[in-house]
């Protein structure tokens, strides 16, 4: 697949038709590159999250928008957005701030081992 499908190199045009209007995002931290979770966005959460420097997903849950850190205070700042191949799934650096990634308390979602 060629870099054209993305819309080239000046403007990205993800593909949220492919996942039911959902683009998956690992979300990292921008200094460890630890992996912190695993979430959605949709239209109007990337957008957001573009428009305020903060993390905005989708919760499939609540069906609702949600701004990470509203409620915990654990917010985190933007620090750089790429995608794959194929537009559909994002890679986010992000600053960790205040605490923890996890709804557990956990700094990162990823925390049972499995082998």
């Amino acid at each position: 697949m060629d870099a054209s499908r993305c819309g080239g190199e000046t403007v990205i045009t993800l593909d949220f038709e492919k996942q039911a209007g959902l683009i998956p995002a690992i979300i990292l931290d921008y200094e460890t590159k630890e992996v912190l979770m695993l979430a959605y966005l949709n239209e109007a959460s990337y957008q957001k999250t573009l428009e305020t420097g903060q993390m905005w997903y989708y919760s499939r849950s609540r069906d609702e928008l949600w701004h990470k850190g509203a409620t915990s205070g654990h917010f985190q700042n933007v620090k750089s957005i790429k995608t794959d191949c194929d537009c559909d799934t994002l890679l986010i650096e992000v600053e960790q701030v205040a605490g923890t990634a996890c709804h557990t308390g956990a700094r990162s979602c990823f925390f049972n081992q499995i082998l």
